[in-house]
């Protein structure tokens, strides 16, 4: 007969659970610290992004999504319109200064509005911004300081900046500042649209852009609906209205993009692959899995304890269904407990947590934690979901068991496997075994909760020990870099005016700890290559408009062999730098030789270090010709008449050609890349580098670009002191770079991942220990009257404490072996998956953490069956005989 009754099912369920009050507390427990596990770590996961990402916009220089770059004004009226903007800023870029004191601060004078002023972060804490009509400017205290200006609104300054080419100096009106913040890359003074124009119009302008391409155009940046598919979303903006991105060879609707890289989302959509999806879902399983372990034990054991009172519900009647429905309202109600503390607790834990692990970085905000809904809501739905899951397979178990096989019920009983005959005579380490064997679901689930926990501890330490340093710092090959301070800021150009003197090279070569050191002459005069029209047009044409191509090729001087010249980076660098480079192909023993004619054509590489191989035309042992020359000359491109370069003006129609020059021929010897803290820092240009001597030589220039060396470890602090006096004080003009920092930043980012990978073997080392200590509990429990009969048949404390021992022993050693098998099995997927993620991965296998697991795992084998069994053991066999008849 099958009871209907749904409220008779309630009070069922209800009266039976407050039976079970430290079954109760138990699961309350368990739920809770699964609600702990979820809600820690997506607090966490989520203030560490939420910090990256404003620590990337911060050195990005703000927060709008994606940006439409250097358009006309129609254009960029035609481009906001678009559905697919939810908001967008206005900017127009006017000038920059490149003098004292502006040597070391990129600053940029401008026009934003409102909008993209404040994604930028300028938005004033005093006063406002500037007023359209007036001569107002607002900018932040770092120019103001550098002015010598009050930070004081109303205040005038007066700044000197170029504007395409032209010197311009203005007098502003501070309508506003904001304070500076060190980790931004570019100060702003901001000033009214209707200032920026006026300048446009002084320089020759109007209402066009300038010959840089820059200066006068739109720039439209934009917020769009999501910020998983940025590129995706700006290049359908650009479709709606018939412009690409690709190229500008390919016509005159090419539009260039920037897609901030700072959002984490659109990173991960963009560079999502099969592999990074698999890891990323593997890694969701495996939180869920640590959860739903706990919580199914608990359920487990509590049908184990409570199987004889189902078995009594059945024979009154109760159907499966209803004992399942039963297992879920308790389930249910333990959940409303049990879910709400532990998001209180592990959002606790994660505020706690996070500014520790964000300590370990520099750069990024330490306050910066996470409120967002979805760290609740995200953790409630999984470990509601784990709690569902959990329960399931507990109830079906309840709902299968017969009302005869439920008052015969021990652990074990279920299992239908046939004992075998003939076996050898038993012992304790064969009767743990056994026992271990009436519940392969337990054992299996306890094991693989603990090896879980030691295979997390092994992939965080495999993981942080795969962080290669030499990797990291592969492009900062020196100890030391001193250099004009244009040299390091972004966007700025090196040229002569920026040599270093022999007076401040031959004062660092006498610093005390120098072990080597070397110059680096950069190019100050005009050099020239030829090649194939071909290769022209492919390195030009990528930012080039097809007719600025066609008219660049018809307007290039050709060679002899009909060759296209074009301008050249060259590099002179003394041994020491040369030792510096990568070597692709060939040797750099000929470069050694002073005088020599002899290069190495230079490649670019990519993030992880690998060449571009079609990043340069010259093969090793092909022969390069550059011209050095001393003096153009000037004519008209219709008529090919001479022009006097004392008469021309800015409406001339002309063009430059080598007039006297020198060709030398020389071999490519080898195939370099260098690394970037070597390099000029910017590109446009093939790039050769040579003998120092052949450089001074050939050039007829001896201009130091910077000076590079190494100290003795002993002497790096030291060194640091000196150079930072000397580029403060003494010669403020002069800048320079340290590998120490590199070294220190490289280590806080190891720390912060080795820090978080702790705390979540910690935390699921936690689940594995509880699951151990049920399964043990639970174990003697369920056999506490055949272990009495054991003793009362001749079988002595000391023997069974061993029985007991070996079945810990059995569980914690079996977790380490599983533990060992899943790092070896588990470790080769990992490292291809962390070496795409991270350019500075190298996979070194090791099992130390597993080693070092190992003893305390067995003194925890060893430790909770003699505590479990003390416990057991204050009640009499006679007692224990009795309990379960």
């Amino acid at each position: 007969m099958n009871v209907a009754n749904k409220k008779c099912i309630r009070q069922l369920s209800m009266k039976s659970m407050k039976a079970a009050k430290t079954r109760n507390l138990i699961a309350i427990f368990a739920i809770a610290l699964t609600a702990v596990l979820f809600t820690s770590l997506f607090t966490v996961a989520l203030s560490i992004n939420h910090s990256f990402q404003q620590a990337n916009f911060r050195q990005g220089g703000g927060w709008s999504q994606g940006t439409f770059k250097y358009m006309t004004r129609e254009q960029c009226d035609e481009i906001k319109t678009d559905p697919l903007i939810k908001e967008y800023g206005l900017r127009r870029f006017v000038g920059m200064p490149e003098a004292a004191p502006f040597l070391k601060s990129h600053v940029e004078v401008g026009y934003s509005d409102a909008n993209q002023a404040h994604w930028m972060y300028c938005d004033p804490v005093e006063g406002r911004l500037p007023a359209e009509g007036t001569q107002e400017a607002a900018t932040d205290t770092r120019v103001l300081e550098l002015l010598g200006v009050e930070p004081k609104v109303g205040s005038e300054f007066t700044m000197t900046f170029v504007v395409d080419g032209t010197e311009v100096t203005e007098t502003f009106t501070l309508s506003g500042w904001w304070k500076y913040d060190e980790a931004i890359a570019a100060n702003h003074v901001l000033i009214p649209h209707s200032r920026a124009q006026a300048i446009y119009d002084q320089v020759g302008i109007g209402s066009g852009i300038g010959a840089d391409e820059m200066t006068g155009s739109w720039n439209l940046d934009v917020m769009l609906g999501s910020s998983l598919h940025i590129e995706r979303d700006l290049t359908q903006i650009l479709e709606n209205h018939g412009y690409q991105h690709e190229s500008r060879s390919s016509g005159d609707n090419f539009i260039p993009i920037g897609v901030n890289w700072g959002y984490a989302g659109a990173q991960l959509a963009d560079n999502m692959d099969s592999t990074t999806l698999i890891a990323m879902i593997g890694l969701l399983l495996i939180i869920m899995f640590t959860g739903y372990l706990i919580i199914y034990n608990v359920f487990q054991i509590s049908v184990s304890n409570d199987i004889r009172f189902y078995g009594l519900l059945k024979t009154i009647g109760t159907t499966g269904s209803q004992l399942r429905s039963i297992i879920q309202r308790q389930a249910l109600v333990l959940s409303l407990i049990g879910i709400p503390l532990g998001l209180l607790i592990g959002y606790g834990v994660g505020v706690k947590l996070t500014p520790v692990i964000l300590s370990q970085l520099n750069g990024v905000a330490q306050d910066a934690i996470s409120a967002s809904p979805l760290i609740f809501i995200v953790s409630a739905l999984f470990a509601f979901a784990t709690v569902m899951i959990s329960c399931r397979r507990p109830g079906r178990i309840a709902a299968k068991v017969s009302p005869v096989e439920a008052v015969r019920y021990t652990e074990g009983t279920a299992n239908k496997k046939k004992l075998r005959k003939g076996q050898a005579g038993a012992s304790l380490p064969k009767m743990a075994w056994a026992n271990l064997g009436r519940n392969p679901s337990k054992t299996a689930i306890t094991v693989t909760s603990l090896a879980l926990a030691v295979m997390l501890l092994n992939m965080t330490v495999t993981f942080t020990n795969g962080f290669d340093m030499d990797k990291y710092l592969s492009k900062v090959v020196s100890d030391f870099i001193v250099a004009d301070a244009g040299y390091f800021q972004t966007g700025s150009t090196w040229s002569g005016e920026d040599a270093l003197s022999e007076e401040l090279l031959a004062t660092l070569e006498k610093e005390p700890g120098l072990e080597a050191g070397g110059r680096v002459y950069g190019k100050s005069s005009s050099v020239e290559e030829f090649v194939a029209e071909d290769y022209y047009r492919t390195m030009y044409g990528v930012w080039t408009d097809q007719k600025d191509l066609d008219d660049m090729v018809a307007a290039a001087e050709r060679n002899e062999k009909g060759l296209l010249a074009d301008r050249v980076q060259l590099s002179g660098m003394e041994r020491y730098a040369l030792d510096k480079l990568q070597v692709l192909e060939g040797d750099l023993s000929k470069l050694y030789q002073p005088g020599g004619r002899y290069v190495a054509a230079v490649y670019s590489d990519d993030d992880y270090g690998k060449p571009i191989l079609d990043s340069h035309w010259a093969k090793l042992g092909d022969t390069v010709t550059l011209r050095y020359i001393s003096e153009f000359e000037y004519y008209d491109p219709e008529t090919g008449e001479i022009l006097d370069p004392d008469h021309l003006t800015d409406n001339s129609d002309y063009l430059t050609r080598a007039k006297t020059y020198e060709d030398i021929d020389y071999e490519v010897a080898a195939l370099v890349t260098v690394p970037y803290s070597l390099s000029y820092r910017y590109y446009g240009a093939d790039e050769f580098v040579m003998n120092d001597q052949t450089f001074i030589q050939d050039s007829g220039t001896s201009n130091v670009m910077y000076y590079a060396c190494d100290v003795s470890d002993n002497s790096t602090a030291d060194m640091d002191t000196f150079l930072s006096k000397l580029t403060k004080e003494q010669m403020p003009q002069l800048d320079y770079e340290s590998k120490a920092s590199y070294v220190a930043e490289f280590e806080s980012f190891r720390h912060m991942f080795l820090m978080l990978g702790g705390v979540l073997s910690f935390i699921v080392g936690l689940v594995g220990v509880l699951n151990f200590f049920n399964a043990i509990l639970t174990g003697i429990l369920t056999r506490r009257r055949e272990l009495a009969m054991l003793q009362s048949i001749g079988m002595v404390g000391k023997q069974l404490k061993a029985m007991l021992i070996w079945e810990g022993l059995y569980y914690t050693l079996g977790a380490v072996a599983v533990s060992l098998f899943l790092s070896i099995a588990v470790g080769p997927l990992l490292s291809n998956v962390l070496a795409d993620i991270f350019w500075f991965f190298t996979y070194r296998f090791t099992i130390l953490p597993i080693l070092l697991v190992a003893p305390i795992f067995s003194l925890l084998g060893v430790a909770v069956p003699l505590a479990v069994y003390q416990a057991l053991s204050r009640h009499s066999i006679v007692e224990r005989l009795r309990e379960s008849e």
